[in-house]
């Protein structure tokens, strides 16, 4: 094999020169795609709409809010604010790079603020420090080969889908303005359709875990990503640029990443229990390898959550059990637990989820509607008052507000592995049907059914150790 020198220095000793004519030169055309773009991203971490419910965000002031979430001091950070806004405002995009790039480097270089109650929770970097402070609930091995198991992974799919499809249309607004706009919200607030950013890393997971079953690391899942997933949001934009630079999992997650603790990997925990039926502790070591792809500590730790409630699906069939021991299986010195048992104890001391969500609404304002906090105190409220109902926990769920799209995704699949087709009116799938439309790279239209079949079949392939 010849070295790296000897390739170039061959490549430009066969190199002829040659004369272009003007029309050939590709400089300006270059130039001008390149601006376009840059501009148009460089505008877009200032001001953007989901794409979605085209409720408004402001990813870079919101880098800044989670930053001082997790403990550090951000108020030079927050000063370069209004000047941002302004050269927004002004479409001066000469100023407003210099002021995009000054933020980074302010919130790259933060110190702590030992003052910040983050610090008073243990800090979870390791898979072996998070399973070490729990006890996993156990179960006899679950039969995969059992009639219903393939009945069970399709209704959790479209379960999944169907739910996510619901809740893009919604997220990103607060119960209050959900109520004025929609009413009760019980159904699609308009025609639904599958094409959804959240499945988009579980497919990754899925062609990694098909690939490499239960031996499937962080960095197999990593290269899933650059080679099938073109682009990504917040905490996702950040690892796919990091390990495209070559900074692998866990740093990709870490290095960098302001948005470490927000909800990307929380909503793509359901596949991590899917393939892990009735096995918690596997699917939490699935939910960590997958997290630290883009997240750290609480982040990761979220994800964990949705994994295992889903894990549970399989062996327990009632809702508020599957809730109880999942919380059980979270590290008690973590911040994320602290959420979720807020959450918890508001919905033991009230009569309805209105009363038990308004306090958390509340605790929770000082974090991003995309931040897993107020997210997974969501979850709970609906799990613990939707009970065994799909159609009640849909509708709460999607009352909560909040990143609505991700949380009913992951607790719809919940119900599909419990009740199976037979648990979801056909009212919820029939508009949508048996399409799945995606962004991923050689799987922009997909069969549900399909997806099923490929989950199944990976799972039997990989149990048997092929």
């Amino acid at each position: 094999m010849k070295k790296a020198w000897e390739m170039e220095y061959e490549l430009m000793q066969n190199a002829i020169p040659v004369v272009l004519g003007e029309e050939d030169q590709t400089w300006s055309t270059g130039a001008e795609h390149a601006e376009k773009y840059i501009e148009a991203m460089t505008k877009a971490v200032w001001k953007s709409n989901v794409p979605g419910s085209f409720a408004p965000e402001r990813v870079i002031i919101g880098a800044i809010q989670s930053m001082d979430n997790m403990g550090y001091s951000v108020e030079e950070a927050e000063e370069l604010i209004p000047l941002g806004l302004k050269a927004l405002e002004e479409d001066n995009i000469v100023e407003l790079s210099k002021i995009t790039a000054r933020v980074y480097h302010k919130l790259n270089n933060v110190k702590k603020d030992m003052s910040s109650p983050y610090w008073k929770y243990k800090i979870y970097s390791t898979w072996e420090e998070y399973k070490n402070s729990v006890k996993f609930y156990k179960y006899d091995k679950y039969d995969i080969s059992r009639e219903d198991f393939e009945e069970k992974i399709l209704a959790g799919w479209i379960a999944q889908i169907c739910a996510g499809a619901l809740g893009t249309a919604i997220e990103g607004y607060t119960t209050e303005n959900i109520e004025k706009t929609f009413g009760d919200v019980k159904y699609y607030v308009r025609k639904p359709n599958t094409y959804n950013d959240d499945i988009t890393y579980e497919l990754a997971f899925l062609k990694a875990f098909d690939e490499k079953g239960y031996e499937v690391t962080s960095s197999d899942i990593a290269e899933e990503w650059v080679g099938l997933i073109p682009l990504g949001w917040s905490a996702e934009d950040i690892a796919l640029k990091n390990i495209k630079g070559g900074i692998y999992p866990p740093h990709s997650g870490e290095f960098n990443n302001y948005y470490r603790e927000w909800i990307g990997a929380q909503m793509r925990g359901a596949i991590c229990g899917m393939v892990a039926p009735g096995n918690p502790e596997e699917a939490a070591r699935l939910a960590w390898i997958d997290g630290v792809i883009s997240h750290h500590n609480n982040g990761v730790i979220g994800e964990i959550f949705n994994a295992v409630l889903v894990s549970l699906a399989f062996v327990e069939n009632d809702v508020k059990t599957i809730l109880d021991k999942t919380i059980e299986m979270i590290p008690k010195d973590s911040e994320y637990y602290s959420v979720i048992e807020f959450a918890y104890n508001q919905c033991k001391n009230n009569n309805n989820w209105r009363d038990a969500w308004k306090p958390c609404e509340e605790k929770y304002k000082m974090y991003n509607w995309i931040h897993a906090y107020p997210n997974a105190a969501a979850e709970v409220v609906a799990l613990y008052f939707g009970g065994n109902d799909f159609d009640k926990t849909m509708n709460i769920i999607s009352m909560a507000g909040q990143d609505v799209d991700c949380n009913a995704a992951q607790i719809a699949t919940i119900y599909g592995i419990i009740h199976g087709l037979k648990g979801i009116d056909k009212k919820w799938f029939e508009p949508i049907g048996d399409d799945l439309i995606t962004y991923v790279r050689t799987m922009e239209k997909l069969k549900i059914s399909e997806l099923s079949k490929w989950t199944v079949e990976a799972i039997r392939k990989s149990d048997k150790g092929e």
